[in-house]
């Protein structure tokens, strides 16, 4: 394998895995607002403001009735964004080389 070749493997692995994350953490929020988590407590605090960052674009998209409806889709349509995205990215970086 060249030096060229296992550069572009890793760096499509660290998109595979920041797009992964990012869902991750997303994900996490979505869980702890349906599970009605203690947003009083610190962890729940950070998972919600980095979800909240990550999904800034998306989160209050949707108007929805229902609070647990306008957080599904709102944050899940960008983690599955970044899902998508990111692994599109790393397959044509791959491809591509």
């Amino acid at each position: 394998m060249t030096s060229g070749r296992s550069n572009t493997t890793q760096a499509a692995r660290v998109i595979v895995v920041l797009a992964d994350v990012m869902a991750a953490i997303i994900g996490l929020w979505i869980l702890m607002y349906l599970l009605g988590a203690n947003r009083g407590n610190e962890l729940v605090e950070f998972v919600q403001s980095v979800a909240r960052w990550l999904a800034g674009w998306s989160h209050d998209l949707f108007t929805f009735d229902e609070a647990w409806a306008r957080v599904v889709a709102g944050y899940g349509l960008a983690a599955v964004v970044y899902l998508v995205v990111g692994h599109l990215v790393a397959g044509r970086l791959l491809r591509r080389h």
